[in-house]
């Protein structure tokens, strides 16, 4: 009987061991197929992180570029108004010495008129004292 109850011990003891065994290996596949899986998700994650900080710096060089544009923008504007008004004065100046080189040249055509009169005028005068003489 004492026999029979160490071989029944031993034949328990074997299963427990087996079935130990069997669920260390269960454990095991188990805890590879966990880390396979955290792996994937760190994987992922790590992908969507590297992804979210792609867009995020595209739109900051989509931001800066658009700062950028508006920035040469006002600057070509600005740039233009100046041309723009340095042109008029120009055209102010140019307007103004115009005049003046028009009206000094009107002055010197009535001035040089004026003389022709008044010599043809003393040229007339002096051929009726002329002719009144003679007759």
């Amino acid at each position: 009987h004492e026999r029979e109850h160490d071989r029944e011990i031993s034949e328990l003891a074997a299963q427990h061991s087996e079935e130990m065994e069997k669920l260390r290996a269960e454990l095991k596949e188990e805890q590879r197929h966990l880390l396979d899986q955290l792996q994937q998700q760190m994987a992922a994650t790590h992908r969507a992180e590297q992804e979210q900080a792609q867009l995020q710096s595209q739109t900051l060089h989509s931001l800066e570029l658009e700062a950028l544009r508006l920035t040469l923008n006002n600057m070509h504007t600005s740039q233009l108004e100046l041309t723009q008004s340095n042109l008029r004065k120009e055209k102010e100046t140019a307007l103004v010495e115009l005049r003046e080189m028009l009206n000094d040249k009107r002055a010197q055509e009535v001035a040089i008129l004026q003389s022709r009169h008044q010599l043809e005028w003393e040229r007339i005068k002096e051929q009726c004292l002329k002719e009144k003489e003679d007759l």
